[in-house]
């Protein structure tokens, strides 16, 4: 099975209709049809949940749709990497490519699992590319 690792920011892209784009709207068909799995770090689902408690208190989603999106997740190929990962790793891959530790998550689990990283956050893409770290794109 061909697998990648996902940021929150593409994730979201799924959310709301003003932040699709064409690269997010061809990863979840790859996810739908299952012709890939999606690893994500244990962040990602608080980030998702921030960015979902955020969107309800300036009136930009309802609760309802909030709960919805999180069951259109859980259908997905999607799993949460639960294995801890190294903190001096991370502070380092912040440091070296000027991330905050979040994304820096990201791409210390693409670099340990080799796996390419999915993300629309120019920054990190940035860094992977300079990691050697494959990106999806179309």
């Amino acid at each position: 099975m061909n697998r990648f690792v996902l940021d929150c920011s593409l994730t979201m892209s799924w959310c709301f209709e003003d932040e699709k784009t064409p690269l997010g709207d061809h990863i979840l068909d790859l996810l739908m049809k299952q012709e890939y799995e999606a690893l994500v770090p244990s962040l990602w689902r608080l980030e998702v949940v921030n960015v979902l408690s955020v969107a309800e208190k300036r009136g930009r989603l309802s609760t309802a749709r909030s709960l919805l999106f999180l069951d259109f997740l859980l259908e997905l190929p999607i799993f949460v990497d639960e294995a801890p990962q190294d903190v001096k790793d991370i502070l380092m891959l912040s440091r070296t490519y000027n991330l905050s530790s979040y994304d820096a998550a990201y791409l210390d689990l693409a670099t340990k699992e080799q796996l390419p990283l999915v993300t629309l956050d120019k920054k990190l893409q940035t860094a992977a590319n300079s990691a050697n770290i494959p990106t999806l794109k179309l």
